[in-house]
């Protein structure tokens, strides 16, 4: 009779593995939406907060977030023609002048981080414009919907639970928008990268943005003074930051126009 209770109590324990692990099921329509959102909440009682959770209930399924997603087009072009496209020309002349009007903020960047003025600016106008675009979609509502699809489920799930910790912080809010992804501020930082990097502060505010994109970029592995073309030390860095290989080259080609000036 023990062997037969501890069978049943381990076919117990068993299927509670089994139920947890069929809870919130990916799916690649809004169909399933709603239902995962309950099965996530319930799943993550006690991992995460009342307060988030119910910021949480409130997402619906973005289709801006779908349609960005699985719009990426840009990253396939050659690299002049990616550069020609993301107004390269227009990014080095506008981060030029920016270089010599905030030069006592890069100084300051450049003293604790190690990080020159162009790869800073070369990333804030590429991903924003200098700010000019940082985006109109619900943050919170864009992460659960892309850990909602199947596409990258599992990567962003991590970027929905530093979320609903943002959140917790008082960080970002259930209102808060920025990009299709859950980008936010004015280098378009992931919550998770928020988490991780953000030195503190708004980043809607350039000084702390900047900052933060700094104090990334040191993490992956910036070294003071050295080079960050392809095939120089500081490269690997451009790539932790972004994957694609023609915007990682064309962030080294306007970083060092700018700081050439």
């Amino acid at each position: 009779m023990r062997h037969f209770s501890l069978a049943v109590a381990a076919l117990g324990l068993l299927g509670g593995a089994l139920t947890e692990a069929q809870a919130a099921q990916c799916g690649n329509t809004s169909a399933g939406f709603e239902t995962w959102k309950r099965e996530f909440i319930a799943e993550n009682r006690g991992r995460a907060s009342a307060e988030s959770l119910d910021a949480l209930a409130g997402t619906s399924y973005s289709t801006a977030t779908i349609s960005a997603d699985r719009g990426q087009h840009s990253f396939k072009l050659s690299l002049d023609q990616f550069m020609a496209k993301r107004g390269a020309a227009t990014i080095v002349k506008r981060g030029r002048a920016l270089k010599r009007t905030n030069a006592a903020l890069f100084d300051s960047i450049e003293q604790r981080y190690g990080v020159p003025p162009g790869p800073l600016l070369a990333i804030w106008g590429m991903e924003t414009g200098f700010g000019a675009v940082k985006g109109n979609v619900n943050t919170l509502s864009a992460v659960a919907t892309l850990a909602y699809d199947c596409r990258r489920s599992e990567y962003f799930t991590d970027q929905l639970r530093a979320a609903l910790t943002l959140i917790d912080r008082g960080i970002i809010s259930a209102g808060t928008r920025g990009a299709a992804h859950g980008e936010i501020g004015h280098t378009q930082f992931l919550p998770k990268n928020v988490l991780n990097y953000g030195t503190g502060g708004d980043l809607n505010n350039v000084g702390a943005a900047l900052s933060s994109t700094a104090n990334f970029l040191k993490a992956h592995g910036w070294q003071r003074g050295a080079g960050y073309q392809p095939g120089e030390p500081n490269f690997a860095a451009l790539q932790g930051w972004n994957a694609a290989q023609v915007y990682e080259r064309a962030i080294a080609i306007i970083g060092k126009q700018i700081d050439q000036d």
